[in-house]
């Protein structure tokens, strides 16, 4: 039942600059044009990590500049834990590691509200750990077997 893929929408919930606004808000960022610079930079990224239906079903939902921001980049054969996903983001944009993950969770918790439960709840089963912190969820780790 939640790996059944979102009913294709015609519009997406939010324009681009309704959800630059809510980024804004979120990263209590100055100007509008600060919280474009952190959409481009974390959908970029996340895009390099996000593969298959998730990417897909998640671009349906974004505003379409948004949703091209993701699927504009190729995935990586690196899959990053949550933490490596912001120290390979701060590299690639020169900011501090605390300034990225603030601008992710800014990101990442517009993001949430567009994709939804169960759409949010198939990437995280996708990504390696660490990325439900990113987009605001508590980080449920599933019981390993014990050593034989």
């Amino acid at each position: 039942m939640y790996d059944q893929p979102r009913p294709n929408r015609s519009t997406p919930a939010m324009t681009f600059d309704q959800m630059l606004e809510r980024v804004r808000y979120e990263g209590a960022y100055p100007t509008r044009e600060r919280a474009a610079e952190a959409v481009h930079h974390v959908l970029a990224a996340l895009g390099r990590q996000l593969t298959g239906e998730e990417r897909v079903d998640l671009a349906q939902c974004l505003p379409v500049e948004a949703a091209l921001t993701l699927t504009a980049q190729i995935p990586t054969t690196a899959h990053l834990t949550g933490w490596g996903f912001v120290k390979d983001l701060a590299a690639r944009t020169g900011a501090t590691p605390a300034t990225t993950r603030w601008d992710t969770g800014a990101v990442l918790a517009v993001v949430t509200r567009l994709a939804g439960p169960d759409l949010l709840a198939r990437i995280l089963r996708k990504l390696p750990g660490g990325y439900a912190l990113l987009f605001g969820q508590a980080e449920l780790r599933q019981p390993q077997p014990a050593a034989a």
